[in-house]
Formats: C-alpha cells, structure tokens, sequence
C-alpha cells in the first residue's frame, strides 16, 4: 500500500524510517519531508497544510492511507477535508479531527475536558482583556511560580512561568494585548504543579488504545535545564522513575477516562494523543495533551516499538486496535538534538552538514535540514538528532556522543547533559 506521511521534521523523519520497515508498504510519499526522508521514501514539494496540494497526491499516488505528523494541519482541519470530499473521502487518516484537535489548539478547551471527566491536573482560571480584575485576583491567590498558558497555539512559545506577582500581572496583560497574536486572546492561569515531567503517549481507534513508551524530554536551552524553552534538545526512554505502579495508576487515571471521555463526548478520535504529566510520587497530573506524537520524544519512543507500526495505524483506522498486542524494545534509547548557532532564537539556515558514514552506533534523524545540489544544509532550529541505544541511559547516550563526533555544521550546539536529572 502507498502511504502520504505530512510533516519535515524529527518526528517525521522517524515515523518514515519505522514505516519503511512494514511488509504492507509499497511506497512512502512525504510532504514536504527533509534531507533524511528523501533517502527511505519521496519528498512531495508542498506544505502539510496545503489541502489542494494533499488531495492531487491522494489521487496521483493512490493514498491509501495518511499519517499526520504536525498539530497544524489538524487544528486546521485535514482530517475533516479528506473525509468530506467524495474523490478521497475512502482514504483513513491517522490524526485527529479538527473538534478533537481542539484538546490542544485550546487551552481552555482541554481544562473544561479534564475537569468535566474527573482527570487529576492543575487547577486554572481562563483571563480575557473583559475579566483582567477577576484574572489579577486568582492569580494574587495562588503560590509562585505563576503559570500563563496562551490558549491557542503559539509554536511552543506561549507558556510563561513567572516568580514575581506583579511580573505577572504585567505580562498576563501585554499577553491578552497581543503579545502571541490571536493564541493569547484568552490565557489560561494555572496553578504551579511539583514534580518531575513525563510524556507518554497513545494510539487510539476513538474506543481501543495500545500505550506507546513514556518518555522524557528536555527542553531548555542551557545545560541544567537553564535558558530559554526549545522545542527540545533530547529525550530518553524509558524514564527509570515510571514504575508499574506509576504506569498502572496513570492509565486507570488519566488515560482511559481521556479515551472514554472522547468517547462519551461524541468527540471522534482517530490518531496520537501525547500527554503531558507532572509525576509526584506515583501519581500525576495532565499539564496539557497533544493530538499528536511529541518531538523529540518520538526519535527515542518510535525506534523502541518492534511492531508493525502501519499494522498499528491500519487497525486504528479500522477500529480493531482491541485485537493488537504492542511489542518493545526493554532497551534505553536516548537522542540528542543538534540545532543551529542563536536557536531558539534568530539563527541562519543553509549551512553545510557533513555527517560522516561511520555512524553504526546510532540513528540519525534529520529535522530542519535540505538539500541543495545534493548537499545537505540546515534548514530550520532544530537540525539533527542522534538516538542510540543501550542497556541503560549512559551507555545510550555515550553512542550518541562518539556519533555526534563525526557531525559537523557551522554554528552547531548541543546539550552535554541530556538525562542529567535521571
């Protein structure tokens, strides 16, 4: 079968080299892709959320299946567009309709989900420029740090945490002005959760889920989680803390009543759902879902799946995802984020990679990189990364190291210490 995988960065990158691998697949086709995916499978030159653009290749390429890598295309409605349109409407797709995308292109949305459905997380208050004294009055109530969260997307950018009051008030304000466009209209003020962060993840048929591995990411800056936030530096997994106990507690928790609550709601679901925890002890709490898979956390939770993963996303576009079992590696992977001098923020692209072939040791995804004549150059913040495994994290992270030695790009950083918290 051909399949159209939409995205160009990490996540995407792993999802084809996991995908190349199934006896189903006939032909990968990506839009738009990068450097790494034009090498398992073919680059489309259109945006993955160019609609016209994905329905002319649904039909050129016989599609008989889409995977949806970014939250873009599904806040804006993929999902929806293809099932309405007669020529290509028999085609599945894996991801999220545009209403139960709003799990994570709202805020506000995903607080009043979790609380209507009796899910452990933070409690919250919803500020718009018409309620700001309401707004300064909760958040003098609660203990410092501050959270603001921009209720709408805002690339990653839209979090705040703050530690003085009147701070935060300020930046609450210049946030219902404008400061993230549209995303911060309404800003969501929560109340600060303790704990250390996990992400897991699941594939679900809107009823059936099969638990992917949890993960953890890191996604500040400087060594020490320091600086500003990224999109994330590094991940590993598993996360050595998440014990059967902890696992257990969270699917009776958190994971099922979210499937049963989509469920319940009416709310159709097909696809990846990330979630966000904050991990005391051995329970949790939501701080936010994703309708899709996490990056980096995907570079390290894909390549530990040994199942057929377009088995996995057929039966879940089937509705049988009951009738399969999920096979994983008991190894650590970890990866390692190589990104642009100045990242997160202003960096320049194109600059020449040289990778070198004696890389057996670990798995080199391309994130923000192209070609140009045949050289690989960078094309985004975040460029490479580099995961390997081991039988625990310092053995996984070592390979990537020794891999990351033999990679070179005019301005390149990476974090020494990915894991250091572990």
């Amino acid at each position: 079968m051909n399949v159209l995988l939409l995205g160009s960065g990490g996540r995407e990158h792993a999802f084809a080299w996991k995908l190349s691998q199934s006896k189903l697949l006939t032909q990968l086709y990506i839009a738009p892709g990068n450097a790494g995916t034009s090498e398992i499978g073919i680059n489309l030159p259109f945006a993955a959320n160019d609609f016209a653009a994905i329905k002319q290749a649904i039909k050129q390429y016989s599609i008989s299946l889409v995977l949806v890598g970014p939250e873009d295309p599904l806040v804006k409605g993929v999902h929806d567009f293809i099932a309405s349109d007669k020529d290509i409407q028999h085609v599945p797709v894996i991801g999220p309709k545009q209403y139960a995308a709003t799990l994570e292109g709202s805020k506000e949305f995903a607080k009043e989900f979790m609380i209507r459905h009796n899910i452990p997380t933070a409690a919250y208050f919803t500020a718009t420029i018409d309620n700001i004294d309401e707004s300064f009055s909760f958040l003098s109530k609660q203990k410092p740090p501050f959270v603001l969260k921009a209720d709408g997307l805002a690339a990653g950018k839209g979090v705040l945490i703050i530690d003085d009051l009147e701070t935060a008030k300020h930046e609450l304000e210049l946030m219902l002005r404008g400061k993230f466009g549209a995303a911060s209209k309404k800003v969501v003020i929560e109340e600060c959760l303790h704990g250390i962060e996990m992400s897991i993840f699941v594939l679900t048929d809107g009823k059936n889920y099969v638990i992917l591995p949890e993960a953890k990411d890191y996604k500040r800056i400087g060594e020490g989680d320091t600086g500003l936030n990224t999109g994330g530096m590094g991940a590993v997994s598993p996360v050595p803390f998440c014990s059967p106990e902890l696992l257990s507690n969270i699917e009776k928790t958190i994971i099922k009543p979210t499937v049963d609550g989509l469920y319940a709601d009416g709310i159709e679901y097909c696809g990846f759902i990330f979630f966000g925890l904050m991990v005391s002890g051995n329970h949790a709490k939501v701080i936010e879902y994703n309708v899709r898979m996490g990056d980096p956390e995907t570079e390290v939770v894909i390549p530990r799946i040994q199942s057929d993963l377009l088995e996995l996303c057929l039966a879940a576009a089937n509705k049988t995802l009951n009738n399969q079992t999920i096979q994983l590696d008991p190894r650590t992977a970890t990866t390692v984020m190589l990104v642009s001098g100045g990242y997160p923020g202003d960096y320049e692209n194109n600059k020449p990679i040289t990778i070198c072939s004696n890389n057996d040791e670990s798995i080199v995804f391309h994130a923000g990189t192209k070609k140009i004549d045949n050289t690989v150059v960078t094309n985004g913040g975040r460029v490479i990364a580099v995961t390997s495994f081991g039988t625990n994290k310092n053995e996984a992270l070592k390979k990537s190291y020794n891999t990351i030695k033999n990679i070179t790009f005019e301005g390149m950083y990476f974090r020494k210490d990915i894991g250091f918290d572990l």
